[in-house]
Order: structure tokens, then C-alpha cells, then sequence
């Protein structure tokens, strides 16, 4: 059983910073590929940022073109905890951000990043809304 919590979400006005968390457990999370999702309502499910671990302490991370420059993932594998650090929000950010993880079986929620590795695990998410 593996489980992603995600916290961290809320309302906050464009310009504006949030730092979203996702905390996990069942599974050895220092070697687990990680992302970030956001779903706004009527849209598809977009992939934000994804981490991977190349070696010791060492990281390689992914951004989608529109948050590049603003937003960062980090990971502290000693907490088993996922973090995205998002700035200079825009409202067309508004949606539920999920955090996913690779590793399971193919599922109805699966979905790819742009290196191939699928994500079949999913928190429940957490709503962030930005404000004009």
C-alpha cells in the first residue's frame, strides 16, 4: 500500500506564492520517480514538475514550459515528503494538484511524464485557487 497525502493548497491572490507538500508512505521514496499534476475544471490533467534521483544526492528535475523560471520540486528523502514551491501564481493556475509517484500497476488514474515513466500512484489532492 502505498499513500500520498498531499497538503499545502489554498487561496491566494495572482503574484502571490504557495508551497504545496505531499507526504508518503509504504515504498522506499528516495528512488521513487515523483511529479506534480494540476487538473483545472474542463481541462486535461497537465504534468507541473517531476523529480527524479540520479544518484546520491543528486537530482534531475522536469518543468512544464508555463512554469519554468517560477516553480521548483525538491524532495527530502529523510522526511519521505515531495514539495513544489510555485511563485508569481497566475489565476489560470487555478485547479487541484495532485502528487503522483511511479512503481504500480497500470490503472484507470496511470499517466505518463515526457521521459516515459508512468505514475500509478495519486493523493486525493489539494485545490489551489488564484485570484485576480
Amino acid at each position: 500500500q502505498v499513500d500520498l497525502v498531499e497538503s499545502g493548497g489554498g487561496l491566494v491572490q495572482a503574484g502571490g506564492s504557495l508551497r504545496l507538500s505531499c507526504a508518503t508512505s509504504g515504498r522506499t521514496f528516495s528512488s521513487a520517480v515523483m511529479g506534480w499534476f494540476r487538473q483545472a475544471p474542463g481541462k486535461e490533467r497537465e504534468l507541473v514538475a517531476a523529480i527524479r534521483t540520479l544518484g546520491s544526492r543528486t537530482y534531475r528535475a522536469y518543468y512544464a514550459e508555463s512554469v519554468k523560471g517560477r516553480t521548483t520540486i525538491s524532495r527530502d528523502n529523510g522526511k519521505n515528503t515531495l514539495y513544489l514551491q510555485m511563485n508569481i501564481l497566475k489565476p489560470e493556475e487555478t485547479a487541484v494538484y495532485y502528487c503522483a509517484t511511479s512503481g504500480g500497476a497500470p490503472n484507470y488514474k496511470s499517466a505518463y511524464d515526457v521521459e516515459g515513466a508512468r505514475y500509478d500512484y495519486w493523493g486525493q489532492g489539494t485545490q489551489v485557487t488564484v485570484s485576480s
